[in-house]
């Protein structure tokens, strides 16, 4: 729906806004503006030139002819070359503004988009985000190098031109302005026509934005369902609305410069024919030539502010929807005068805690327990139960409706997210690696971390075998979202990342439910090497991975309805123990005898 809106031709608001930008390079735009107004004045000195050498030397023939016409000539000369060089220095000197306003601008985007709380991305679709980035500040870009101030040219131009003719002849300017009533209506046919077919534009690019990133990012599901031949047949259609849109702008520009160079000939030729009526008594053979050149120098900026128009309405478009963006403030915020983080390690407590994403709808009721300081717990429950939601409040991805989320004995409100979160390490379901090497995905920009932290974390989780096996080491390059490792390799390497960060949290969600038996048992096997001297919240499925810890709260329906030892909650015969009986009865269907709690230990 945002992409449908046309906006104001102009907005003094959001100029301000967008004029802060080109604030620091405010010397450029005054020489742009300087060459602008030198380029008028120059596009006057031609035509005057041109009467000049008619009138004066070329009709009359006069001694000091050659002379006058070689002055006359040198100096137009002078004003060709000068017209060059304004034209070309204004261009290049708003080019220039406009790619670093641009940069300032998309930079601002960037860092406001990870300043966003995971709410906002819960609610808006990431081809929408991109859409802002790119179509929307490429939009603003033609604005400051092809908009206002050309605008600002164009109509110097057309004022010095129509000062000039006026002072030549009354009557031939009453005859080139004739035709401009139908100049005007073409231009209003040609800019409604226009502004129509950009909205659909947009519209179109904006959503094959949004379905190109949803089906690549899920290109593996598409290809495994064969359903290519659907997705090509519904990105056509999304692909042909552009192309119609565009079709029918490409028409609207086919016919309007046509129509105004149409118009501009038909003034000319009236301007002949007024002039041979009139030769005798009438205006000179030089005025009547300087206006032909007038008239070929005042139709173009009329063309080109019509475009100018639609560019300025665009623009003031896409400023409205990128100041939304940039104005949307992030519910997850550093409070005034934050508390600083304890030095110990503090226990972790949840104190009646409800949380719903949205509404009523709770995914958390009265929740309250706590870990104490180098306790490993595990969290346990069907889909749905509330674990992953526990691991975001502790982070505080998302606040609490009601009770409090405590980390050594402070709520998670008080303390400034940043240094709450740099005291946690987490594993997630999906490991996500970026592009680079295996080095800078265990590091992640994070300063302070050295070559042996890195190999020691690796060692830590039974990386480095594996590591050493590659040509280039912890050098090794790595593609977009570690698409050249298996889903074990990249695994790993998120557990590498989580302990080279040294935390005293060490969060892993469902971190082991995606790799093979191998690996999880290598994983195994490090895992106490991984908790010790920490405080560890464990989330899994698979109950043999968390069987050895301290304590497993089990989930059921936004409560926590069980909590104990594994040897504890089985003998409850509650719902851990039907959780348990379930994995291990389809252990029995497939063909495995089923282990009784005894062997389990």
């Amino acid at each position: 729906m945002e992409e449908e809106v046309l906006g104001k031709v102009y907005d003094a608001r959001l100029m301000s806004r967008l004029l802060r930008y080109m604030r620091p390079y405010r010397r450029n735009v005054l020489g742009a503006l300087a060459c602008l107004i030198a380029y008028s004045v120059l596009q006057v000195c031609a035509p005057l030139l041109t009467k000049t050498a008619i009138d004066r030397y070329i009709t009359v023939n006069g001694p000091d002819a050659w002379a006058g016409l070689t002055r006359i000539s040198l100096l137009y000369f002078l004003v060709l070359v000068g017209t060059f060089l304004c034209d070309f220095g204004e261009t290049w000197l708003m080019q220039v503004t406009g790619q670093y306003s641009m940069f300032d601008l998309r930079r601002d985007l960037m860092a406001h988009l990870q300043k966003l709380d995971l709410a906002y991305y819960d609610q808006n679709p990431v081809g929408r985000m991109l859409t802002r980035v790119t179509t929307d500040v490429d939009a603003l870009n033609d604005m400051f190098t092809s908009g206002i101030v050309t605008i600002v040219g164009d109509v110097l131009t057309l004022s010095f031109i129509v000062i000039a003719m006026l002072r030549l002849s009354v009557p031939l300017t009453a005859l080139m302005l004739a035709v401009m009533p139908l100049v005007i209506v073409a231009t209003w046919l040609f800019r409604r026509t226009v502004s129509v077919n950009y909205r659909k534009i947009r519209v179109a690019v904006a959503r094959i934005n949004s379905y190109l990133q949803e089906h690549i990012v899920g290109i593996v599901v598409l290809q495994l369902f064969n359903r290519e031949q659907r997705s090509e047949a519904e990105f056509s259609e999304i692909n042909r609305q552009h192309m119609e849109a565009y079709k029918n702008t490409v028409t609207a520009y086919g016919w309007f410069y046509p129509v105004v160079e149409f118009l501009s000939y038909l003034s000319l030729a009236g301007i002949l024919t007024y002039g041979g009526f009139r030769v005798r008594g009438g205006p000179s053979i030089g005025i009547l030539v300087a206006f032909l050149q007038f008239g070929l120098r005042f139709f173009r900026p009329i063309q080109d502010l019509s475009e100018k128009y639609n560019i300025l309405q665009g623009a003031m478009a896409a400023a409205e929807r990128v100041f939304k963006l940039l104005d949307t403030q992030a519910g997850i915020v550093t409070p005034d005068g934050p508390v600083a983080f304890p030095d110990e390690t503090g226990p972790i407590e949840f104190d009646h805690v409800w949380f719903a994403y949205a509404g009523e709808d709770w995914v958390l009721r009265d929740v309250s327990f706590r870990i104490d300081p180098g306790e490993t717990v595990a969290i346990v429950g069907h889909t749905g139960a509330g674990k992953t939601t526990i691991i975001s409040l502790v982070l505080r991805f998302y606040d609490v409706q009601r009770g409090a989320v405590k980390v050594g004995g402070i709520d998670v409100k008080q303390l400034d997210p940043v240094a709450l979160r740099r005291r946690f390490g987490v594993v997630l379901q999906d490991p996500h690696l970026f592009a680079g090497t295996i080095g800078e995905n265990i590091r992640l920009g994070t300063e302070g971390i050295e070559d042996e932290h890195v190999e020691a974390a690796a060692a830590q989780v039974n990386l480095t075998a594996f590591i050493r096996s590659l040509p280039e080491g912890f050098n090794q390059p790595v593609h977009e979202r570690g698409a050249s490792l298996s889903t074990g390799q990249k695994q790993l390497i998120s557990f590498a990342r989580a302990l080279a960060h040294r935390p005293k949290y060490l969060i892993l969600n469902e971190a082991t439910s995606s790799v093979d038996t191998d690996t999880e048992m290598r994983v195994r096997e490090a895992l106490g090497r991984m908790v010790e001297g920490r405080t560890a919240i464990i989330i899994a499925h698979r109950l043999s991975t968390i069987q050895q810890a301290d304590r497993i709260f089990v989930m059921h329906k936004a409560q926590l309805r069980e909590a104990g030892t594994h040897q504890q909650l089985l003998g409850l015969r509650g719902i851990y123990w039907r959780l348990y009986q379930l994995q291990y009865k389809d252990q029995e269907l497939r063909g495995a005898p089923a282990l009784t709690p005894q062997q389990v230990t």
